[in-house]
């Protein structure tokens, strides 16, 4: 139990991979650290997201910390993508191996954050009444934790149970023999149905909009697969770190325009035939630029999902028409061959909206489903959604919330102006959900680490994105993302699953490698674009 009003350099908010990386690489600093985390134990979104099907999309070779060549030997991946409960069990031993539970405050959320310029720290108050005093803040909440609720008219009449893929019950939930409904085709949604179909008497699958999905050719790992990949693994993550996407796929080496029909058929099977989610995106330089490219690409995968779904009728519904990979591409193992089972059905829920949901089940504008169940796979409030749900005030008293109401502003994803000392972790600017999250994770972490101990070398105690620095930021990342087809979807990308949020394209899209020179070359030149107040001063401001 932490004692009330505590003094110590740093509190990080949340223990999943960001955390327990932050809190680890801290200690070895010589910080006094605590680590505020919600849930009973360790894990972040792997330790909430337990519903059927859950799996990660990157290899679980390179889903996995890289700091420790010996807990990369050590741990035997079974898997070629690691399911949920192998991922959880993997940070368990990670906290285990390295004792950082003892500094993890478990059961406890951060209810407000506030700057005191007096004292140059955040006063972090708790929902157990505790206060901290931290000289720095460190936001290890994660992009996909903060769940979109299920906003359906009717819902507490329902006599059933219900459930939300992203805060899926600690117990078995048997669906053997059940009338289900699985509301939503996500990443979540598309790992969940094969899974629910298998145990329940009938699945009703209610999609408003269909989504792009490749195979993921999941498969157990052999011994000898297993000890090549561990043989030259440095050499694999230096290729994910310096990669657009933080796997390590080969580049692209030509435009889509300068293969011939043949050969664009040929590098699209061949990396159907690879899976994973840059099976396609992989294939040629203008994929993500270009109308025309995009649709030879479209064109690829809607033949694909006509080629396994044996009704044309559904087939054609489950065909998406946005730009592939302009929504999150989905990885799946059976995804599509599930609608082909005969206690399957797909329910267009766009041309026949959902009403209400009545006591016995869902009501369509058309006609009305009884089920027993049903499963809300509906998502996050995506990137921001876990920072602006805590009251976190700047200098001023400044609320977040009010400076982010127009869409969210950082400089380097790392920091935002009139927050001083406050850290975040994969925040939006920076790469986040477009890449490999354990890769963007580490590198952020490492980042920041170096910064504190380059402001404690110097004696410094203050540090602070400049305004000039974060619009600048901005409007590089708005650039960068408008010569791409990313904002042209309503996706979460953008913050359009959230009813009243701001539409904003929040990650950086030109990749794992250049952003990570750029925010070398930022501390190289002395941490430019950052405020930095002197400790023995305490007024000298220095503009790096």
């Amino acid at each position: 139990m932490m004692e009330p009003t505590r003094q110590l350099d740093v509190v990080v908010v949340g223990a999943g991979f960001s955390g327990l990386y932050m809190l680890h690489r801290l200690r070895a600093l010589g910080m006094s650290v605590q680590v505020i985390e919600r849930a009973h134990d360790v894990g972040g979104t792997w330790y909430w997201n337990r519903y059927p099907g859950a799996r990660c999309d990157i290899e679980s070779i390179d889903y996995c910390y890289s700091f420790d060549d010996e807990l990369v030997q050590e741990w035997r991946w079974s898997e070629r993508y690691a399911a949920q409960p192998e991922i959880l069990s993997y940070l368990e031993h990670v906290a285990d191996r390295f004792d950082l539970r003892r500094q993890i405050s478990f059961n406890t959320s951060v209810v407000s954050t506030t700057w005191d310029e007096a004292q140059r720290a955040w006063l972090v108050t708790c929902d157990n009444a505790e206060t901290l005093v931290a000289t720095y803040v460190v936001m290890a909440t994660g992009n996909l934790s903060s769940v979109k609720q299920p906003r359906v008219l009717g819902l507490e009449e329902f006599a059933g149970e219900w459930f939300h893929t992203g805060r899926w019950p600690h117990r078995p939930v048997d669906l053997t023999g059940k009338r289900v409904a699985v509301v939503g085709t996500g990443s979540s949604g598309i790992q969940t149905i094969p899974q629910v179909a298998k145990d329940a008497d009938q699945l009703y699958v209610l999609q408003r909009t269909p989504n792009y999905s490749m195979p993921a050719h999941n498969r157990s790992l052999r011994d000898d697969e297993w000890r090549e990949l561990t043989a030259d693994w440095r050499e694999r993550r230096t290729v994910c770190e310096l990669s657009e996407s933080g796997v390590p796929v080969d580049s692209p080496d030509r435009s889509t325009a300068q293969a011939t029909p043949e050969e664009r058929r040929q590098r699209f099977e061949e990396g159907w035939q690879r899976g994973g989610i840059s099976a396609l995106s992989s294939g040629f330089t203008d994929f993500f630029t270009s109308e025309e490219a995009n649709k030879v690409a479209q064109d690829f995968a809607r033949a694909k999902i006509r080629s396994v779904v044996r009704n044309q009728d559904v087939a054609t519904l489950l065909c998406p028409s946005h730009h592939i990979g302009t929504k999150r591409t989905c990885t799946d193992i059976g995804y599509f061959e599930a609608y082909n089972r005969d206690n399957v059905e797909l329910v267009d829920i766009r041309s026949n909206p959902l009403v209400k949901i009545t006591t016995t089940g869902i009501q369509l504008r058309d006609r009305q489903i009884d089920v027993d169940t049903i499963i809300f796979a509906i998502g996050f409030d995506a990137i921001t959604g876990a920072l602006t749900e805590i009251e976190i005030r700047g200098v001023g008293g400044h609320l977040l919330t009010d400076k982010w109401a127009h869409g969210p502003r950082t400089y380097l994803g790392i920091q935002t102006a009139g927050f001083p000392n406050l850290f975040m972790i994969t925040g939006p600017g920076s790469p986040s959900v477009l890449s490999n999250m354990v890769v963007s994770i580490e590198q952020h972490v490492d980042w920041i680490t170096d910064c504190l101990d380059h402001l404690s070398e110097n004696g410094i105690n203050r540090i602070e994105a400049s305004v000039d620095a974060e619009d600048q930021w901005v409007q590089h990342v708005a650039e960068l993302a408008a010569d791409t087809l990313y904002p042209e979807a309503n996706s979460w990308y953008v913050g359009a699953n959230i009813p009243g949020k701001p539409r904003t394209f929040m990650p950086y899209v030109a990749g794992c490698g250049r952003y990570r020179r750029e925010a070398e070359d930022v501390a190289a030149r002395g941490y430019a674009g950052f405020m930095l107040g002197a400790s023995s001063a305490g007024k000298k401001e220095v503009d790096a």
